[in-house]
């Protein structure tokens, strides 16, 4: 995983909150994750779409870092990890949700690649 040179100068909240949920997979992976509740690593890939393993497995190391995510490991044979939102996790879904409508209101959406998810947020319920 890259390590920057230099550490994060994040001098307030904003910035931390961007930091922790902003970008592309993260906010995606908060989603899926308080869709499903709980899921393996394998169908939480398939879910998302697009995604390399890489950039998943990332990701979900800086997510798990940050308290979003807890990761359970079972000690069985084949291993089976499961991955779901902590409560810190859990909420940061409405503040999501709220700038998902923000910004439902001034994207144009091309319904035909929208995230499953994505179709069953409240802002589309609307």
């Amino acid at each position: 995983m890259y390590q920057p040179k230099t550490p994060k100068d994040i001098r307030c909240p904003l910035e931390y909150g961007l930091d922790v949920f902003g970008g592309k997979w993260k906010s995606r992976i908060i989603c899926v994750l308080a869709e499903k509740d709980t899921l393996r690593y394998s169908a939480l890939r398939r879910e998302m779409t697009n995604i390399t393993d890489a950039v998943l497995a990332g990701a979900l190391k800086e997510l798990i870092r940050d308290g979003i995510i807890e990761r359970k490991q079972y000690d069985e044979i084949p291993p089976r990890v499961e991955y779901r939102l902590s409560e810190k996790g859990k909420s940061v879904v409405p503040i999501l949700q709220t700038i998902c409508r923000w910004s439902g209101a001034y994207h144009r959406e091309d319904s035909t690649n929208t995230l499953l998810q994505c179709q069953k947020c409240d802002y589309h319920l609307k």
